[in-house]
């Protein structure tokens, strides 16, 4: 029983280590990455109740950088692995949504601690080896980003806990914040390895059971994900992990009596379709579901005339090419005025041309390969169109080569035509569009930023004029979710930017926010009176 009202430690971020070469960290993390390259294939099972679930259909996993290199299975299945994780889910549900909210903090801190320290190398190699991150995105994604979302949300969570109503004389009001009455279905991407945890564990925190279907290229991070958890003290059924066919998976989640959630990152088309499926069997639910998706991005870097061409350019080369673009977050198009251009060209040109690009072991990589074969050819296949046009050029990059991994060469495009196709369409990997507009026509170039997209995750302004600064911030107001000022537009850390965007960018929750967490509660309100009337009779009848 909980008799004591806890205060939990005080969230902090993780630092950030540096992996310099030479140094022990930076020994240890590329020594885990080879021993994990070159130990015998795994086989990585479905995780359902209590259970390593395989099946007789194995996956393949392969590294991006390495296509021809096996590191072992992953277990497919189907409709009834399914129905049989939304089983152990619910089996599971009541004993979790009554543990002490302390005991489900306690498990999710020591969850943290375990990946800050042995679980770290581990994380961090898979995620190098299953998703092609260097050292640094592997490590600001899957350790550090995944620990600040155990220790914040714990903390976010007491806060959440702690917001009660006020209390007139002779009553008492209360909240209580239940868990949603039914299972989350958490569906996640490839390319955050922090997203694919916290999207199970923050529902998960506030008593809610989860469903979890990772993408199948994220398949090896994903079992060290579920080891932590295991690890953490994470009752079995908590949290269920399968891997099967979408469309299968969804055919049995969204006509469940028992679905009360999705949490969700993926492509902005799948999470229509997705909220479509849940609306036509909207009668069928126990109770109306929690839709949170964060879903894709166009995002802009605005130049004005005051910014300084060196920062531009370091802006563009980091937010456009770290992590070879695949982040949601991404520099994809970008509007620099004439007075600057020559000089923002010549620096941006010879910052790109002196990336190194191969494999993560080799940490003087800068670039490495793009997930797979699909998105391989969808970003060679705008390279190409590019080449073929009369109003665009590259400048730089524009090569690809696939036999021996998924390379493509950081590539930027120049175009005179502001709705020139890469400006407008989600592209997802290292390709970067650049307009140059008259340096005198700051105003329709806004205006220009904000209509050209569907989208509106992330931007960034990068000025020197004040005045410049805050027409942006007032003109682009519902362009951006998380709004840069002189900075890249990528990057957001928990507890000081929470992530999130609106219009085809998603439902703008924020991932490490408490907002995301209210989504996964449904609250009740309990009032008692302590001396209760004995008569109807009101004053005013005298």
């Amino acid at each position: 029983m909980s008799n004591a009202i806890f205060q939990v430690p005080v969230a902090v971020n993780e630092p950030v280590r540096p992996y310099k070469p030479g140094t022990d960290q930076h020994a240890q993390l590329v020594s885990k990455y080879k021993e994990m390259y070159n130990q015998s294939p795994i086989d990585v099972p479905m995780y359902i109740g209590g259970e390593e679930v395989r099946t007789s259909d194995k996956r393949p996993m392969s590294p991006p950088h390495d296509h021809q290199k096996v590191l072992g299975h992953f277990n497919y299945g189907g409709k009834e692995h399914v129905k049989k994780a939304i089983d152990a889910a619910m089996a599971a549900r009541e004993e979790w949504a009554n543990l002490p909210w302390d005991q489900r903090a306690s498990i999710f801190l020591k969850a943290a601690d375990l990946l800050a320290g042995p679980f770290r190398d581990k994380m961090n190699a898979s995620t190098m080896l299953a998703q092609s991150k260097n050292v640094f995105q592997a490590e600001i994604d899957a350790a550090c980003e995944l620990i600040d979302f155990f220790r914040f949300n714990v903390q976010y969570m007491t806060q959440i806990y702690r917001e009660q109503p006020e209390s007139l004389p002779g009553m008492w009001n209360r909240l209580e914040y239940r868990p949603l009455e039914g299972f989350v279905f958490a569906i996640t991407p490839f390319n955050f390895t922090s997203i694919c945890a916290n999207l199970c564990a923050a529902p998960a925190m506030m008593g809610n059971v989860v469903v979890w279907k990772p993408a199948e290229s994220q398949m090896y991070s994903a079992k060290v994900i579920m080891e932590l958890f295991k690890a953490a003290g994470v009752p079995d059924g908590v949290i269920n992990m399968i891997s099967v066919d979408g469309p299968e998976a969804g055919d049995v989640v969204f006509k469940h009596s028992d679905f009360g959630g999705l949490h969700f990152t993926g492509s902005t088309a799948v999470f229509r379709h997705l909220w479509k499926e849940i609306g036509a069997n909207i009668a069928m639910y126990r109770s109306y579901p929690r839709i949170v998706g964060e879903t894709g991005g166009k995002d802009f870097v605005m130049v004005h005339t005051s910014a300084i061409a060196d920062e531009v350019a370091t802006a563009l080369s980091r937010g456009a090419f770290e992590y070879q673009g695949q982040k949601c977050s991404a520099a994809s198009r970008a509007y620099v005025p004439s007075n600057l251009w020559s000089a923002v060209k010549a620096k941006l040109i010879e910052q790109v041309s002196s990336f190194k690009m191969g494999s993560p072991e080799d940490t003087r990589n800068f670039i490495n390969a793009v997930i797979d074969e699909r998105a391989f050819d969808k970003i060679a296949g705008y390279i190409d169109y590019v080449k073929e046009q009369d109003d665009a050029e590259i400048i730089v990059g524009g090569g690809y080569d696939k036999s021996t991994g998924y390379f493509i060469e950081p590539t930027v495009v120049v175009t005179s035509n502001p709705k020139f196709r890469t400006m407008c369409e989600e592209i997802f990997g290292p390709v970067l569009t650049i307009h140059v507009y008259d340096e005198n026509a700051y105003d329709e170039t806004l205006d220009l930023v904000d209509s050209t997209s569907e989208y509106a995750l992330t931007g960034s302004i990068i000025a020197n004029d004040r005045y410049a600064v805050n027409k942006a911030l007032k003109r682009l107001e519902n362009a951006a979710g998380n709004f840069y000022i002189n900075d890249k537009p990528t990057g957001a850390v928990v507890g000081q930017q929470p992530f999130g965007g609106a219009r085809g960018s998603g439902t703008n929750d924020k991932a490490g926010a408490p907002m995301n967490l209210l989504r996964w509660v449904s609250a009740r309100t309990i009032k008692e009176t302590f001396v209760p009337p004995t008569d109807y009779r009101y004053p005013f009848l005298g």
